[in-house]
Order: C-alpha cells, then structure tokens, then sequence
C-alpha cells in the first residue's frame, strides 16, 4: 500500500470531489448554453408542423422558455441539484430514470471496449517492447497505427459486413435477441461493437505500453534482476510492468472518456440502446431535458473516473504521498 499523508487517501479524495464541483458547474453552463442559444423554436420542433400559435405558447409557458436565460438556467439547476432532471415532451417520462436505463446499456458498451483495448494493447505493446525492432515490434505497431487511424463507423460497418452478413458468426444489431436477454444473448450481441468501439483504444495503449516498458527495461535495477537468474517473465511482471503502470492507468482514464464520447458512432452502426444513441434522437428533436442530462451523467462519470486514476496511483507506486 501506497504512504499515505497529510490527512490520508480519504482526505485526498474529498479535495478532488471537491475540485469536480466547478467543472461540472462549466459543463452544465456550456451544455444549458449552447442548446438555448441554437437558432429554431424547440416548443416548435417538439411540437411539429400541425402545432398552433398557442400550442407553442403554452408550451413555451409550461417550460420556462419565455423567462429570461439565466432564470431558466438557475430554475434548471436548482432541480438538477434535487435529483429532478426534467421530464422529456417527446417521451411523456421522466428524464433520470429513462437517462440512467440507457446509460447501464452505454456502461455495458464501455466495459466491454474497455477489457478488449487493455486485453489486445498490454499484449501488443508488452511484445513490441520485449521483441524491440523484430518483425513481431513492426506488425503490432504497424496494426496499431492502423487501428488509431481508421474512423471506427468504417470499422464497424466493414465488421458487420464480414462476420454478421457473409460468415454470419454475430448479429449487426440490437443488444439482445427477440427470443431472449440474457448473459449469453447480450455477450453475443456485444461482440462487433466492443471490438469496434475498442479498436482505436487498444491501438493507442498498445503504443503508450511499447514506450513505458522500453524506458523501464533499460534500468540498472531491470538488468540486476535478469543477473540473479530470475525468469524473463518474472522480471517483466515484477519489475517492468510494474514500475511502467502508472502512465498506462492515466491513458486508461482518458480513454473511458473516449469510450463514452465514441460510443455514440458506435451505438448508431450497431442500433445498441445506449445512451449516445438516444441523445442523438434527442438533439434532433430538441428534447433539452434529455441531452442535458445525458450529458452531465457523462461528465459526472468521467471525473469520477479520473478520480479512481489519481487514488490508483499510490496502490501501484509506494513513492507517491497525498500531501
């Protein structure tokens, strides 16, 4: 376990909480902005073209959207802050309950992209580095540059081409089958996206891995390991990979950001019931409470992720001290 200080690990993680209260607060300012000041009427939009003159009043009335901008944003907030995120019109439900269902199928995307990308870039960049400047060094390397440069709606689209439609191994759509939902179902139906989405991911760590374990196998205590006798996998488990951890955790962070923001594109090919695939019908049809609270679950989650990252720094390196 990490030496801990100046009021420990708990004290530590408060602070950080702490901090992510005023980059929230930017994040619903920007988003609250950003869809107000957009050119069209939304009670209009929401309405369509058979709503009347004082249909769209009404409704202008029932949302708040006739009252000054900052008294909407302050209105909004304040039941934001009790758990209140609005009620979406197309729908006719509430905003948190239908946001946190869709979100537990955009978490299953994620997860599922995230274990491919560690399983396939820790692998790939632990051989590249272990095999330095060998054919095995320039094929994962070569297929990583690959990986990050390909658009990943071309990447699933030649995915369900190739093994849902010709060899007809997986479906292309949808996260489960109309004859069934459970585990096995979903796993299968999670297949192509996951690999889609975690493609571009797993190349880019595979580069960061093939870096870190290269400045670290050419220490002085690396080579004292190898002297006394000890396995060449045993040196890169306990010594290597060990020490070269922390910058690995760090882009792992940042990646569950890219994750969550590329799984909108990836749930779209794949008509997974996710969260980015709802937002994207609810931008279209100006559902405001909708993308405002798709939209802070996610930030939320991605500070919280970077939070998990900060206190995993100490469990895997003993040197750092949360003074």
């Amino acid at each position: 376990m990490a030496a801990v200080g100046g009021g420990g690990l708990p004290a530590y993680a408060l602070r950080r909480l702490l901090l992510a209260v005023p980059v929230l607060f930017g994040v619903s300012v920007l988003v609250f902005a950003v869809l107000h000041l957009a050119p069209g009427d939304p009670a209009a939009i929401m309405l369509g073209a058979q709503a009347t003159k004082e249909d769209v009043v009404r409704l202008h009335r029932d949302l708040g959207l006739d009252q000054p901008l900052v008294v909407q944003y302050v209105r909004w907030m304040g039941h934001v802050l009790q758990g209140d995120l609005g009620r979406s019109i197309p729908l006719g439900r509430a905003v948190l309950p239908e946001v946190l269902l869709r979100f537990k199928a955009t978490l299953v995307l994620t997860a599922g992209a995230l274990l491919i990308a560690i399983l396939l870039g820790l692998s790939a960049g632990i051989v590249s580095a272990v095999k330095q400047y060998t054919w095995l060094d320039r094929i994962s390397m070569g297929v990583a540059v690959t990986g990050v440069s390909l658009p990943v709606f071309w990447t699933g689209i030649m995915l369900i081409i190739l093994f849902a439609l010709q060899l007809r191994w997986f479906p292309s759509s949808g996260m489960s089958s109309p004859y069934g939902s459970g585990v096995a179902d979903v796993l299968w139906h999670l297949v192509l996206p996951a690999v889609t989405l975690g493609t571009a991911s797993a190349a880019a760590l595979a580069r960061l891995t093939r870096s870190s374990v290269l400045e670290i196998i050419r220490q002085d205590y690396v080579r004292s390991a190898r002297a006394k006798g000890l396995a060449e996998r045993a040196v890169i488990a306990r010594h290597v990979l060990k020490n070269a951890i922390n910058p690995i955790i760090t882009v792992l962070g940042l990646q569950v950001g890219f994750l969550l923001g590329g799984a909108i594109l990836t749930e779209t090919v794949f008509s997974w019931p996710g969260l980015g695939s709802m937002m994207v019908r609810a931008i279209q049809a100006r559902d405001y409470p909708l993308v405002q609270g798709g939209v802070l679950l996610i930030a939320t989650t991605f500070v919280l992720v970077n939070l998990v990252v900060d206190l995993l720094y100490a469990v895997f390196d003993p040197r750092i001290r949360y003074d």
